[in-house]
Order: structure tokens, then C-alpha cells, then sequence
């Protein structure tokens, strides 16, 4: 597949790819390199990528544990530790080879150390390879709340290798799926079609429906890199989703979500939400919903889950003068950023999903 230019960067695709890696390192000259994995990558993946790695440079390997609960800022501690005990410098390399949860903090702590050095990623689950590696952003949770600590600083190089995949179970499979079918609701409608029946989806072409949802992100990112117009439209999902995962998260008597399994949540909720504000039609939304719940299970919620639930949308990092702001869809394939939502229509949506 041919590279795609990011702000800044190439995304490189298969072995192809690894050849570029390696003439890259070679030609910048790095004094060290540091991988960072977390178990499951250090497992399964590792074994894949060292034997690609052509490189007479100091190399090391840093291991964290897996999940959500280790992107915060005690995580990041230690990893500047290590990387300081290890003599790493301004000419050092990370090298981030994971999901999503290792793309970020990686990003975030080589962004970081001394001020910032150079890192690259090498995205192992399809929620990482489709868009947490994709477009700059890189940070931590603060407590259960998402993101709320980061910078936006692009990689020197993203390496989508699919052959990945095949180490994924299928509910972390699901959760990057969710990301593409955002996609196609917030910009392509022909890419949304292709989802509408996922029995007739030909998975051996799957690189192709890979490549097309990286496409859109960047072509998103290029027009607004810093988030300040059209890039908030990728959060169609995230305000509400993004709100539910925290809940999810901090409440002990609730089982973890993965992300994408709360942003499908979000989706069908802030679809409904467009519904209402009638920027879609009746027909659009019962097909989003049908599609969407078609792939995954839907999620309980009680009564008094839903203020809890409200009162983390203040920390939604879109708002502005202290008001929520929503990015609803416009017809399908096309979106409206910066739209306010009462919580009573917020609460109707929550009780149409249940329904």
C-alpha cells in the first residue's frame, strides 16, 4: 500500500514499511532506542518486530502492564526514570509498539523528556492503527477521567503492519471497528454503506476498509491539526462515550469498558440527540442504531447511573465558558461541531437506548 503524508510524517504500510524504518533510524543517527510494550504487546508482538529491526544502536525494552488503568501520570514517572537510568538523551529514540494505551502515554512521555524527543509508532490493535496513532494526540488520564492531561505532537513515523491483528481478541477487534464506523458517519457516507451489512464485508480486503478509515482521519487532521474547527468532528461519539468509560471505570460495581465499546454507546446516544435536533432523519437514525447494536452488546445502565454520568460531561475537553459542547451528525457523512444539548434530551437518549 502507498504511504499516506501526515501532518508532518509518513504512515507506512506491511514489511514495505519496515524498510523505511530502518533507513529512517539509520539516517537520523539515534545514540539509543527505547521500545515501550506492555505485556501482551512484549508476548505477541515483539517476536514480530524485533526481526524486522536492522540496528547496531543501544536498544532496550520497556514493559508496563496492559489496560486503561495504567495511563496516568505514575506510569509516566516511572518510565522517565527508567529512561533516565538508561543515560537516554536528546538523540534518543521511543519506539511504541502497542494499542492504543501505549501509543498515548509514549507519545506523551517522549514529548516530554528533555523537552522532547523523537518517537515512533507502531500501532498493534485496530482502535490504535485506525486513530489513537493517527493525528498527534498523546496523553494521559487524570483519575478516571480521559485525556485530560497531554500534548498534540506528531510522531516521526506510524507503521501499520495489519499482520498484528491476528494476536487480537475479537472484543478488542470490535473496539477499533468502532472508530471506523465513526468514519464513515462523519465523512464518507460510501464508507458507512460498506458497514451497514458486516456479513457481506469481504474480511480478506479488510486492509482496504483500514486503509480508506486512516485516510479520513488524516484528511480531518491536515485541515485542523490543533482542534480548533473540523477535527472536533471526530469526537461524534466521544462526549457521551468518553463520559460513560469514565463512569465505567471508577465505579467498582461496573464492568471496565473497552473504549470502543463506549463510543458505540456515544454514537447511537448523540445519533439520537441529531434525531431530535432533526439534523437526521427518523430512517438515518434507526439504521445507525440497527447497524451499530448489530455489533455491539448493549450496555445496562440504571437510573441512578445517569447524573453521575452527566456530571463528568464538565470535563469533556471540547467545552467552552463551561458549556457541553456536542458534535452531532448533519445527515449522514457530514457533521455540526459546537452544538449544546439540555440534559433532559440527553437523559431521552439514554432511555431511547435502553428501549
Amino acid at each position: 500500500m502507498q504511504s499516506i503524508q501526515a501532518n508532518g510524517y509518513p504512515i507506512v504500510f506491511g514489511e514495505n514499511g519496515y524498510e523505511f524504518l530502518n533507513t529512517f533510524i539509520k539516517e537520523n543517527n539515534y545514540s539509543s532506542i527505547f521500545i515501550l510494550s506492555d505485556t501482551n504487546t512484549n508476548e505477541f508482538c515483539l517476536t514480530r518486530f524485533l526481526p524486522f529491526l536492522a540496528t547496531d544502536k543501544k536498544l532496550e525494552i520497556i514493559e508496563i502492564e496492559p489496560g486503561e488503568s495504567e495511563k496516568n501520570i505514575t506510569s509516566c514517572v516511572e518510565i522517565w526514570s527508567i529512561l533516565t537510568d538508561f543515560g537516554a538523551d536528546r538523540k534518543s529514540l521511543v519506539i511504541n509498539v502497542g494499542g492504543g494505551v501505549i501509543t498515548d502515554i509514549g507519545g506523551f512521555v517522549a514529548s516530554t523528556f528533555k523537552r522532547g524527543i523523537d518517537f515512533i509508532h507502531i500501532p498493534t490493535s485496530l482502535l490504535a492503527m485506525v486513530d489513537a496513532s493517527v493525528g498527534g494526540k498523546n496523553g494521559v488520564d487524570l483519575g478516571s477521567l480521559k485525556n485530560q492531561i497531554g500534548v498534540i505532537n506528531v510522531p516521526k513515523l506510524v507503521l501499520v503492519d495489519t499482520e498484528y491483528l491476528s494476536t487480537l481478541p475479537q472484543n478488542e477487534m470490535r473496539s477499533g471497528l468502532a472508530e471506523m464506523l465513526k468514519h464513515g458517519l462523519i465523512f464518507d457516507v460510501d464508507y458507512w454503506t460498506q458497514f451497514r451489512e458486516l456479513n457481506a464485508i469481504d474480511f480478506a480486503d479488510f486492509d482496504t476498509l483500514i486503509y480508506r478509515s486512516i485516510e479520513i482521519k488524516n484528511e480531518i487532521v491536515l485541515q485542523d491539526p490543533t482542534e480548533n474547527g473540523i477535527r472536533k468532528s471526530l469526537n461524534f461519539g466521544h462526549t457521551l462515550g468518553h463520559a460513560i468509560e469514565s463512569y465505567f471505570l471508577e465505579n467498582e460495581n461496573k464492568k471496565t469498558l473497552l473504549h470502543g465499546e463506549a463510543i458505540a454507546v456515544g454514537m447511537i446516544l448523540e445519533s439520537y440527540i441529531s434525531w431530535q435536533k432533526k439534523l437526521i432523519t427518523a430512517a438515518e437514525y434507526i439504521e445507525i442504531k440497527n447497524t451499530i447494536t448489530a455489533v455491539f452488546e448493549t450496555i445496562v445502565f440504571e437510573e441512578d447511573d445517569l447524573n453521575p454520568i452527566l456530571d463528568l460531561l464538565i470535563h469533556d475537553k471540547k467545552n467552552e465558558y463551561g458549556k457541553i459542547q456536542f458534535a452531532l451528525l448533519d445527515g449522514i457523512g457530514n457533521i455540526k461541531i459546537n452544538q449544546e444539548v439540555e440534559n433532559e434530551l440527553i437523559i431521552k437518549s439514554f432511555a431511547d437506548y435502553k428501549s
